[in-house]
């Protein structure tokens, strides 16, 4: 009779195999160590290969998984927006238009009438487009940014933000007062689905580095949400750990393992794991922590504090603040963005109708520029990177 027995290499290496798919079983995540098993430990075991978690499907690939920013360093600007000309796009909240400046002269050159209550202006993912988000007129204005004139409204009910998956496939609706997240087509707004949600205010939100969820920030209830992009459903919900707690911008760290969430009340910013969704601890920064936004060497992130007229500046690589900025005379400094070059931070001026320039190398205040009332989530643009997540301009 002809023997059935395998060669001892074969044997071994059926052993691996068998242990390397057990390895990828969901249990197996939580005890590693039981996964190899105890008795497969006297055979010299297959070198374990740990498969990464795909990206949301259509999504394209960071240019470092190590660095989510990496497509935004100084001038990359994409061969889409490298004629635009410099400006920066102000949305005035109690005046109903949008200011147009000239960085190079920190004039206002243009005032765009739009809807009622403009939030922010928010580059579309392909970043042919500027969407200025009327809040109360429940519309979107588009602008172009190659000629800077304003389009016919698109209606989008109570469009208090705007964001867009990593694919490009759809634009997600922060519907504040509506109670909702609504997927729209990413081009013609046309409602795909609507996402009830239970917390009160939501309003501001980033993508996790394989886009396959999102964090969002829950303004008035003090909580955050973890939403997966593909199912367009809520996985995960918890509330701050600080009584009175009022969320705001939300940026994740260029490593793209932590989450960075402003908080107004509790006047610093809320760090957590992404994946794990654990209790954040509270990093104070200043009073009215507001608006986040990252360096073009992805090295720094610079933090505004509203109530306060400060910019607080957070080392990612240290992990911790470095420095700490006031402006001169006092302000409001709210969402802004920073310069294609890196050099210059803009913040719009919330209670005192102005906009800062401020020098990221120095923290200097280069300027002060009058605009209209209220305003809020300003766009610098262009600005270097592939395709735009939305709000005032996140770019990978």
């Amino acid at each position: 009779m002809t023997s059935t027995r395998l060669p001892r290499k074969a044997t071994v290496l059926l052993a691996g195999l068998v242990l390397a798919a057990l390895a990828g079983c969901g249990s197996a995540s939580k005890r590693p160590a039981e996964a190899l098993g105890s008795k497969a430990a006297a055979e010299p075991p297959a070198k374990a290969v740990q498969v990464a978690r795909p990206a949301l499907a259509g999504m394209p690939p960071l240019l470092d998984p190590k660095d989510v920013y990496a497509a935004d360093r100084p001038n990359r600007l994409s061969p889409v927006v490298k004629d635009f000309p410099s400006r920066v796009y102000v949305p005035n909240t109690a005046s109903n238009t949008v200011s147009v400046i000239d960085p190079k002269t920190y004039k206002v050159v243009q005032t765009i009438p739009v809807g009622i209550q403009p939030q922010h202006v928010v580059p579309s993912w392909d970043m042919k487009t500027l969407w200025v988000n009327n809040n109360r007129g429940h519309t979107l204005t588009p602008i172009d940014p190659a000629t800077g004139k304003a389009g016919a409204p698109v209606e989008v009910h109570d469009p208090y933000n705007l964001y867009f998956t990593p694919n490009g496939k759809y634009a997600v609706v922060m519907a504040s007062m509506d109670k909702e997240l609504v997927f729209r087509d990413a081009h013609t707004m046309h409602r795909v689905k609507t996402l009830p949600v239970t917390c009160l205010g939501v309003n501001h939100a980033d993508f996790s580095a394989d886009g396959r969820y999102f964090i969002v920030s829950c303004e008035f209830s003090g909580e955050l949400l973890k939403v997966d992009t593909e199912k367009m459903a809520v996985i995960g919900r918890q509330k701050l750990p600080f009584e009175g707690a009022m969320p705001q911008d939300v940026k994740i760290s260029p490593d793209g393992k932590t989450f960075y969430v402003a908080d107004m009340m509790a006047h610093g910013m809320w760090v957590l794991s992404g994946d794990a969704f654990d209790t954040p601890r509270l990093l104070p920064t200043g009073k009215g922590c507001h608006g986040l936004y990252i360096s073009r060497d992805s090295r720094e992130m610079y933090i505004s504090n509203r109530g306060e007229g400060s910019i607080s500046v957070f080392d990612f690589r240290r992990n911790k603040l470095t420095k700490k900025w006031d402006l001169p005379n006092g302000g409001s400094p709210d969402m802004g963005g920073v310069s294609a070059d890196g050099k210059v931070l803009w913040l719009s001026g919330r209670y005192h109708s102005e906009v800062y320039a401020i020098d990221t190398a120095t923290g200097r205040q280069l300027a002060r520029i009058p605009v209209g009332g209220g305003p809020h989530g300003l766009a610098v643009y262009p600005q270097p990177g592939r395709y735009s997540l939305g709000h005032t301009g996140i770019f990978r």
